[in-house]
């Protein structure tokens, strides 16, 4: 696979976020720096084009993963994903965040551990489900479909 197959830049819209509390922002921080270290993406019909720059919305419950070249110059693609498919994923991935969050302040480790498990498999669905609903447009590995999950859901987050 070439080098260039890879996401150089990304960029969250900004807009209608509201105050994040510090481990969101870090969960935010993290996802960014993973995936500009390593990716894999592939948008289909423009192999030649990358590396990309991606930024990430929601417009009219969808997220757009819109692709432009890494100098953003050109836009490539818009990918809009209805956010309907993720909705239950999310919603139950946001419960038990709060109950692990909650967790880690006062709970027995094992029960942190179950906690945890529980939301690493939500996240690994929520993984699984974008890569497929990805994959007529661009292709991406499972660890890279992980932290645009992560971003994903933090673009949902509201006040």
């Amino acid at each position: 696979m070439p080098d260039t197959q890879h996401i150089a830049k990304i960029a969250l819209d900004e807009k209608t976020v509201v105050r994040r509390n510090a481990d969101i922002e870090h969960e935010r921080k993290v996802a960014i720096f993973d995936i500009l270290d390593q990716n894999s993406f592939i948008v289909n019909g423009f192999e030649n084009d990358g590396p990309y720059s991606l930024h990430l919305s929601i417009e009219d419950n969808r997220l757009i993963f819109d692709v432009r070249t890494e100098d953003d110059s050109a836009e490539l693609i818009r990918i809009p994903l209805p956010v309907i498919s993720f909705r239950r994923i999310i919603k139950d991935y946001f419960h038990v965040c709060e109950s692990y969050f909650d967790a880690i302040k006062s709970a027995s480790p094992s029960k942190i551990e179950a906690i945890d498990m529980g939301r690493r498999g939500l996240h690994n669905e929520g993984s699984e489900l974008l890569k497929e609903r990805l994959k007529d447009k661009a292709e991406t590995d499972f660890d890279t479909a992980r932290r645009l999950f992560t971003l994903m859901c933090i673009l949902h987050i509201r006040g």
